[in-house]
């Protein structure tokens, strides 16, 4: 059974970093993309970042582009987001998926998908 369990959210305040953790299992990931997703409260779920598993290659939202990294970790199947400079208009449920398009950027590209974790940024 494929899980992915995100960790790593809270509250914090602006101008302040977080890094968000996605611990795959249950498959191997190689050859497979992973991407973070977010959705605010009221509004679209939105594209945030992806990495191809095996080459470590990135994608970014141009607006996360210089604030936020994805990156990865083969020895504990793990995928990280590390956000810095934070706004309020950060704060969303963050999500990791998995899937086999390269750089995916919807949805759609994405079959297996954790639960989410809170980012909250306060001003």
């Amino acid at each position: 059974q494929v899980q992915l369990v995100e960790s790593g959210g809270g509250l914090v305040q602006a101008g302040g970093s977080l890094r968000l953790s996605c611990v795959v299992s249950g498959r191997t990931f190689a050859g497979y993309g992973m991407g973070w997703f977010r959705q605010a409260p009221g509004k679209e779920r939105e594209f945030v970042a992806a990495i191809w598993w095996s080459a470590g290659s990135t994608y970014y939202a141009d607006s996360m582009k210089g604030r936020f990294t994805i990156s990865r970790d083969n020895a504990k199947n793990t995928v990280y987001l590390r956000m810095n400079s934070l706004k309020p208009e950060d704060t969303a449920v963050y999500s990791c998926a998995a899937g086999p398009a390269f750089h995916g950027t919807r949805w759609s590209d994405y079959t297996y998908w954790g639960q989410g974790t809170q980012v909250t940024v306060s001003s």
